[in-house]
């Protein structure tokens, strides 16, 4: 099993430590013998109504309703949010996070504003965040063949991607208490931040897959640029005595980039999982560095 990034992790522990302190103080008495309803406090409401507070935008995604909600919501960033991770980076992909789950947000709010969704219901979940995750997997290994219950055979992640985008759409305006809108707000706000990404690179292939080289060109490129810097920190502590060749130097600097450029086109071939378990550690160890 491979270890889960530091982000990744994270998330899902902070996720579930409040869930499991909204339900303890659901049951227990607090203030004054009153129990305390967490989501009532840091779930996202309407915001021309006297319960909208200015951190709930940001605090709604950390929110979930229930046993289910939670588990199923930690399961896909367990799922999704460890693959792009590795892909992105821990700084981008936190970014990438955070910024989708507001967008989620604002999607909400401008929904309820122009009558669309109900102004009374308070949004709870890491659903927009993660349907962000949805989006960005689908981007970057659209051939990447899934399970998908109750679907009995294996389908291409495109194809997943396309069937959430019409699901949500067909629901969005019903009254059946799931946020669809906030979820079509993640995976807009996702698709638009990747394609921003791709123009401000400039230079890639052809297809889908356009934005993978674009995230990978930049990933690369801030690889190389710490590797670099590590390098010459330990060419400068190992060197005898003299400075070290600029041939010698170059030509490792070369192999090793070779190799995680090996890797990442594997991935852009073949998906994640292809990868070995030592090609998978290299990769991890290269972006925490």
């Amino acid at each position: 099993m491979r270890a889960i990034p530091t982000v990744t992790r994270n998330l899902l522990i902070i996720n579930l430590l409040l869930f499991l302190l909204r339900q303890l103080l659901l049951v227990t008495p607090v203030f004054g013998g009153m129990t305390v309803d967490l989501n009532n406090v840091f779930g996202l409401y309407f915001i021309l109504t006297p319960e909208f507070h200015i951190w709930q935008p940001l605090t709604y995604m950390f929110m979930h309703g229930g046993w289910t909600h939670v588990i199923l919501n930690m399961f896909m960033l367990w799922m999704f949010g460890a693959v792009i991770e590795q892909v992105f980076g821990a700084r981008k992909f936190l970014f990438y996070y955070i910024f989708c789950g507001l967008g989620a947000a604002f999607i909400q709010e401008l929904m309820q504003f122009v009558g669309a969704v109900p102004p009374y219901s308070c949004t709870v979940g890491a659903s927009g965040a993660i349907y962000s995750l949805l989006i960005a997997f689908g981007m970057l290994f659209p051939e990447e063949r899934m399970f998908i219950i109750p679907i009995p055979v294996p389908i291409k992640a495109k194809w997943m991607v396309l069937g959430s985008i019409i699901i949500e759409a067909l629901t969005g305006l019903s009254d059946d208490g799931v946020a669809h809108m906030a979820h079509l707000g993640g995976m807009l706000f996702g698709f638009l931040l990747l394609v921003y990404w791709k123009h401000r690179s400039g230079s890639y292939g052809r297809g889908t897959t356009n934005v993978f080289s674009n995230l990978q060109n930049k990933w690369t490129g801030y690889v190389r640029h710490r590797s670099e810097q590590h390098r010459r920190r330990d060419d400068n502590a190992s060197a005898p005595a003299g400075r070290q060749s600029d041939w010698d130097y170059n030509a490792r600097k070369k192999r090793e980039q070779d190799e995680i450029d090996r890797i990442l086109d594997k991935i852009r071939a073949s998906g994640y999982d292809a990868l070995t378990k030592e090609e998978k550690q290299k990769l991890f160890d290269q972006s925490r560095k």
